[in-house]
């Protein structure tokens, strides 16, 4: 039987050999790629075309997330499992909004990345058990109460969203436009159109609005500029 071919993001080294040394126990999976940050994992999959794509959530340079809306637009069928340190249900919510396949913790138990890949690739959702369970919760009360309304959040265009985390990582915009191999004045640009859209007008509020929508993690080392 052809093995189940994974794509492994994760920035953090010892993290991620712990994934692969686990996987590899695992006959059926066979892990064909490493990113260590979401815009390599963005063209890695585009590359190896693999059956099944691990994302952690917090990703340098391009967050799990968004990396994940960028792979799904480019390849619709892909599957992707996202893995997080964080279970709460605002990170949980997005990654099922923009399309992802199954969300694991870190915490889970050793067998469940393996079952969650296997199931991903079947077509079936995945949620760590605490999760699900909190999800399933969820459902039963938004059910009794009736289904209220979300809050329209603002839509970001990707390039507007890769421009935030950089700004909410505490790059400057010469970093930024490097990064993006863009003009400084472009990045200006779009920093203002994410404020403009966002309704926030300074860089600590914008690093605040990131860390609440899980673009990036609280505990990243930022410095505000």
């Amino acid at each position: 039987m052809k093995p189940i071919t994974v794509l492994l993001a994760e920035d953090h080294l010892i993290v991620r050999e712990g994934l692969l040394a686990l996987l590899k126990l695992e006959s059926d999976i066979k892990v064909v790629g490493e990113a260590v940050n979401g815009r390599e994992a963005v063209t890695l999959a585009a590359k190896l075309r693999p059956d099944v794509i691990v994302m952690d959530v917090a990703m340098p340079l391009l967050n799990g997330l968004e990396a994940t809306r960028q792979i799904l637009r480019a390849t619709p069928g892909a599957k992707v499992l996202m893995l997080s340190a964080h279970g709460d249900d605002a990170y949980v919510e997005k990654a099922m909004e923009i399309g992802a396949a199954g969300y694991v913790i870190k915490q889970s138990t050793a067998h469940v990345l393996a079952d969650a890949i296997r199931e991903v690739h079947a077509g079936n959702p995945f949620f760590s058990p605490s999760v699900s369970k909190r999800r399933f919760h969820h459902q039963l009360k938004a059910k009794a109460m009736g289904d209220l309304p979300k809050e329209n959040a603002a839509r970001l265009t990707a390039r507007e969203m890769e421009v935030l985390q950089l700004v909410a990582e505490g790059k400057a915009n010469k970093q930024t436009a490097d990064e993006l191999k863009i003009s400084i004045k472009t990045v200006e640009k779009h920093r203002q159109s994410v404020m403009e859209k966002l309704n926030i007008h300074d860089t600590a509020s914008l690093t605040r609005y990131a860390i609440s929508a899980g673009i990036i993690e609280s505990s990243v080392q930022v410095t505000i500029i």
